[in-house]
């Protein structure tokens, strides 16, 4: 499937794509303060602050849903609506959409 892509040549936010939505890239929070990379091969990758790499582990993807388990062992899911990600309390938006 071809990657959509904005009008100034940028990759789109998350959208669905069939039965699941695509997720894959680089999402933050407004403050910049939480970087959470999505890798293709079902990776993570969370830096907080100053902390790079504080969480690492693998996620699935189920539809709009997605399921993480920390290479530590505790879970959490997030959600894509609107091409943003709620994951537990965090907002996150791609990269490209805060760069001028």
């Amino acid at each position: 499937m071809a990657k959509e892509t904005t009008p100034d040549g940028r990759r789109a936010s998350c959208r669905r794509r069939e039965d699941s939505v695509d997720v894959v890239g680089l999402c933050v929070t407004a403050d910049d303060d939480i970087h959470q990379e999505l890798r293709a091969d079902g990776r993570y990758d969370e830096a907080r602050g100053k902390r790079p790499s504080a969480y690492t582990g693998r996620y699935t993807v189920t539809g709009n849903r997605l399921q993480y388990v920390d290479d530590s062992g505790f879970t959490a899911t997030g959600e894509v609506r609107d091409g943003v990600l709620y994951h537990e309390h965090l907002v996150l938006h791609r990269k490209e959409e805060y760069q001028s």
